[in-house]
């Protein structure tokens, strides 16, 4: 089964908790803090692997939950770093998060690596908060939650050229003769419902990919047929040939079916319009095809160069993987994203952003007072809320957040409930 589409979920580790201790030694007066630090958690890290060919594994998991870091331990001794959760993904994969619609990563050769998860740092274990004023702090931090996204997968096939048209025009064929790929042929509409990759070499030892997709037709862009799923493959693609059938079997219009497959092309992705563009006359054997061949070139012009061939009979294709093998060598690479600056021009922008407070305050049903955001729920779950000294702590980091006084504008008075995820508190003044 072929899958190029898949939304699954990805958390970071979380890191590993500090410890509270002290040197109980013998002949070591005043031992002092000894609470290690903890480890930090593993990153969930994809990974290419040119053996995979479809995104069908990800069907059966859809978590992927990196290992935490090892807790702080005494002696100072600092926990071990969690390795990191590598996934494979197959080449042409890119990878974007669902909320943002940003693309984290897009990933095409064999062994390229890129983090999609990061890991939390490790809690601090009590030695690192000793001070003159406090040289035994009974004070330590729970490791830094992992970062957790959920993830969109969408493969684009890495193909050097894309056979686009018509159901039925030809397409299979021409792959099946041309490489050694043997995708499904029959007399019927649809018949290629996924898309179909072949090496082909010329006479001269030239080799490039070519990729058979399902026929399109007309709202292919809005989700009609099959094309919609599968037009994400034509934009990897530095070269599309566009098959036209030229034998007028169906009823249909060659020069229509040509405007109306460019005009698809055009409505999912302008970019597409850049690629350099082969026109296939295919059926070139059938009766009518030579009559029907002198009217489209009439009216689509001198300018649009059309290679006449019959897939069936093998006439003209020697000709035909030539001109792709020339216009693959003249063709760069049409990156799908903006490639970032080089790295030797730097350039400071200054931009005015009004500060984050890290919380915003919310009221339930029950009239408690609910405290939510980012900022604040990492401190929260940061604090070892066993330990009398971590809460003070914990209370005195609200405080300098400016969450007392933005709770008292809201009208919080002495006793209220204050709620932060499933926990709750008393507001005192």
């Amino acid at each position: 089964m072929f899958v190029d589409q898949v939304k699954i979920y990805v958390k970071g580790g979380d890191g590993g908790n500090g410890m509270v201790a002290f040197r109980r030694e013998k002949y070591v007066p005043k031992g002092g803090p000894a609470g290690g630090d903890g480890g930090k958690g593993a990153d969930v890290v994809f990974e290419v692997d040119e053996g995979l060919r479809t995104l069908m594994d990800f069907r059966y998991q859809r978590h992927f939950k990196a290992p935490r870091g090892e807790n702080g331990m005494s002696k100072n001794q600092h926990g071990k770093n969690a390795t990191p959760l590598v996934v494979k993904v197959p080449p042409g994969t890119v990878v974007m998060d669902e909320d943002t619609q940003e693309v984290i990563a897009d990933l095409t050769e064999h062994g390229q690596r890129a983090v999609i998860a990061k890991g939390g740092r490790g809690g601090r274990g009590n030695t690192r908060f000793a001070t003159p004023a406090n040289p035994a702090p009974e004070l330590c931090e729970k490791g830094e939650p992992g970062e957790e996204r959920n993830v969109i997968l969408e493969l684009k096939l890495l193909a050097d050229v894309g056979l686009v048209g018509f159901p039925s025009v030809g397409k299979s064929t021409l792959l099946s003769v041309v490489s050694s790929a043997k995708p499904k042929i029959a007399a019927y509409h649809f018949t290629t419902i996924v898309p179909n990759l072949g090496m082909v070499e010329t006479d001269d030892g030239r080799s490039f990919v070519m990729a058979d997709l399902p026929g399109l037709i007309q709202g292919a862009h809005e989700g009609v047929g099959l094309g919609h799923q599968f037009l994400r493959h034509i934009e990897r693609t530095r070269v599309i040939v566009h098959v036209v059938d030229m034998s007028g079997m169906e009823g249909c219009d060659p020069y229509e079916d040509y405007v109306t497959i460019n005009d698809e092309l055009k409505q999912y992705n302008l970019r597409l319009t850049e690629r350099p563009q082969i026109v296939v006359a295919n059926k070139m054997d059938m009766p009518e095809a030579e009559e029907n061949l002198q009217q489209f070139k009439e009216k689509v012009g001198d300018d649009i160069k059309i290679i006449p061939i019959s897939a069936f009979t093998r006439q003209g294709i020697r000709d035909l993987l030539f001109e792709v093998a020339d216009l693959l060598e003249e063709t760069p690479e049409f990156p799908l994203y903006e490639v970032e600056e080089e790295p030797s021009v730097h350039r400071v922008v200054y931009k005015f952003e009004k500060e984050d407070d890290g919380f915003t305050i919310t009221r339930d049903s029950d009239g408690a007072f609910v405290l939510s955001g980012k900022r604040i729920e990492k401190l929260f779950k940061m604090t070892d809320f066993t330990r009398d000294e971590t809460v003070r702590r914990f209370a005195r980091q609200l405080r300098g957040m400016g969450v007392d006084d933005a709770l008292r504008e809201k009208g919080a008075q002495d006793g209220d409930i204050v709620r932060i995820l499933e926990f709750e508190f008393e507001f005192i003044e």
